[in-house]
């Protein structure tokens, strides 16, 4: 029954929280191009989190934050996907990316260097440096990973097996370990760019700033983790753990 207290405990929630929208709107816009609005994000997200509110007793063990978070972030990137920020013959060029990365860490038995990359895409190292920064705001999971429209198999169906709630089957299941376990495997330098990003959560800049290097090298090298992290968990939901 919906109680005065209950409404109380909402309301509660939704301010406490309001605060923790704009820091992942600003986190988010913090890599994403210049014709995406913090706002709209801030608006995203806003919904995420009275979603977050209306089926948090539909949940069990879950702390509320931490639901809460994948419900905003998840709310944010569905507004980002509606929008077509990121060109589909981007994301085609990231499909690609992974999926040289896969290959080549297949046949060689260790994360490809960046001109590896390039070779076996037959670019530059410039030129894929230029792709790697075009793509910059890819990210580890896309709405559209659920629920492949050209058919393609999807390696979130084999983390996400509650077709009622994907967000939660994702807290729930096998998926945040093998995110962490991808983590671990990427190179030294990437690994630790991960680490400040989501972590320490620091900023491009500062980033740059820590490693030594350009605010937009920073991107690049981010959009290539990324990649490597898709491409990881691709590999391993279909072929199992070692």
């Amino acid at each position: 029954m919906y109680t005065v207290k209950g409404k109380a405990d909402k309301n509660h929630l939704l301010t406490d929280h309001m605060p923790l929208v704009k820091r992942l709107a600003h986190h988010m816009k913090a890599k994403l191009p210049p014709s995406v609005e913090v706002d709209d994000l801030i608006q995203a997200g806003m919904i995420g989190l009275l979603d977050a509110i209306s089926r948090y007793e539909e949940t069990h063990g879950a702390q509320f934050e931490t639901y809460a978070v994948l419900r905003i972030r998840g709310a944010m990137l569905d507004e980002l996907r509606n929008s077509d920020w990121l060109p589909r013959s981007m994301r085609q060029n990231m499909r690609k990316i992974e999926a040289a990365m896969s290959s080549l860490q297949q046949k060689l038995g260790h994360p490809p260097t960046e001109s590896e990359v390039a070779k076996l895409l037959k670019l530059s190292l410039s030129e894929y440096q230029d792709m790697l920064g075009d793509g910059g705001g890819h990210q580890l999971v896309y709405y559209e990973d659920f629920h492949d429209n050209e058919g393609n198999d999807n390696f979130l169906d084999r983390y996400a097996v509650d077709d009622a709630d994907p967000l939660r089957s994702l807290l729930d299941g096998d998926f945040r370990q093998a995110v962490v376990d991808a983590i671990d495997n990427l190179p030294p330098r990437e690994k630790m760019l991960m680490g400040l990003y989501y972590e320490e959560e620091m900023n491009l800049k500062e980033i740059g700033a820590v490693m030594g290097v350009s605010e937009s090298r920073v991107s690049q090298l981010h959009t290539q983790a990324v990649a490597r992290l898709r491409a990881a968990l691709r590999e391993q939901a279909w072929t199992g753990p070692a």
